[in-house]
């Protein structure tokens, strides 16, 4: 080998490093101490859509916090509640911050909210969680776990209400063989910033339903984690959005199969309307080696009502064994189908209505799989809002 020769190899090697970046999710760096992850500039996947100057200092460490959240709780008679000190040792079992926003908020709360589902125990009604900001102008960070213990079912809905700016952590721990269903609705004043990171980690034979709805606030940024810890565990993760003029709203779920026997479904979809209206959707799913007969699939669907409206989608599939069950993704944004428009006015349908009922039948799919009444009529009638607001 010659020297010219050898010099263009080191020289072709050393790009090949520094444009080819760790790609896998695996990879992905998760610490509970805030000084361990470097202040993110916009640049970085992680938070690339995110319009960073609308955070409020929540990912450079100024937003001081001068408020506090408000947890009031009507659980079924047969759960727990608990405030617990930063020491509780059960705190943090679900998972580990995976950004500086996350390990910010875990770094700063001071109470933290436990929810405990019995072992063997089946809940008799729905429970509720409500958390309501700090107010306009104030910052607060949080904690709240759920624990399921073995063989325990349960609803449990966090409704997320007020004002303010507002980051936390939010665990589910499910134990083996549980079944629990979530809902975790953000539903904020014009003015609030919510960014959360959600940890699920189940249990062997264990079944978690997740549904995120996202209807208002400034910016608000859910990021569901979803961990398989044994065998045999099946989570579902169902989202709904609908993103007004000015709104950013975010979702980054990322579901990491690491055992084997596995099954995850994701079905999110949102609409947009307004000038400045930004959705994304960020969906991760890794099978590892050791995952075998896994079998998952994600899907994601946008519908933008009007012009000058964003809609980001970004779904991505890493599998490291072929001895799996099934794997799939998919995912479209669209506007109105002019062809099903015809067809209803064909038929003596005024145009006004006609388009009602193609935004009704594009939800209609994922509201009959929200199985809590009060949810399912709640999210009904906010579209419907949503739509005189528009003038659909």
């Amino acid at each position: 080998m010659t020297a010219s020769t050898e010099t263009e190899n080191n020289v072709a090697a050393a790009a090949r490093e520094a444009v080819i970046p760790a790609a896998s999710r695996a990879e992905r760096f998760a610490s509970y101490d805030v000084g361990a992850f470097e202040v993110p500039g916009g640049r970085e996947e992680n938070w690339r859509f995110t319009p960073m100057k609308r955070l409020r200092g929540l990912h450079d460490g100024t937003a001081v916090a001068d408020g506090r959240i408000t947890v009031e709780a009507e659980l079924a008679p047969e759960l727990k509640l608990e405030t617990v000190g930063r020491d509780d040792e059960r705190l943090g079992a679900a998972g580990v911050p995976s950004d500086r926003i996350a390990a910010q908020a875990y770094s700063s709360f001071e109470t933290a909210t436990v929810v405990t589902v019995p072992k063997e125990t089946r809940a008799s009604n729905a429970s509720v969680v409500r958390l309501v900001g700090p107010g306009e102008g104030k910052t607060a960070y949080g904690h709240l776990q759920v624990r399921a213990e073995a063989f325990a079912e349960a609803v449990i809905i966090l409704d997320h209400t007020g004002s303010g700016t507002y980051a936390d952590n939010v665990e589910f721990v499910v134990g083996d063989s549980a079944k629990i269903t979530v809902v975790s609705v953000q539903d904020w004043a014009d003015d609030a910033v919510h960014v959360s990171e959600q940890h699920l980690n189940l249990g062997r034979d264990a079944v978690l339903k997740h549904t995120v709805v996202t209807l208002g606030g400034d910016l608000v940024r859910v990021s569901p984690t979803a961990t398989f810890a044994q065998p045999g565990g099946e989570v579902e993760l169902l989202g709904v959005y609908f993103a007004d003029a000015g709104q950013h709203q975010e979702h980054r779920l990322f579901v990491d199969h690491a055992v084997p026997n596995c099954k995850s479904n994701v079905m999110y979809k949102g609409a947009l309307q307004g000038d400045g209206a930004h959705t994304v959707w960020i969906g991760d799913v890794l099978i590892r080696a050791a995952a075998e007969a896994t079998d998952t699939y994600e899907l994601n669907r946008n519908l933008v009502l009007t012009q000058g409206a964003r809609a980001d989608s970004v779904p991505n599939l890493e599998i490291e064994t072929g001895e799996i069950e099934g794997a799939g993704h998919a995912s479209a944004t669209g506007r109105f189908d002019d062809e099903q428009l015809f067809y209803l006015q064909s038929r003596g349908i005024a145009e006004e209505q006609a388009r009602r009922l193609v935004v009704r039948g594009f939800f209609h799919e994922i509201l009959a799989k929200i199985t809590v009444p009060e949810v399912r009529e709640r999210l009904e009638a906010a579209i419907e809002a949503e739509l005189e607001a528009v003038g659909a």
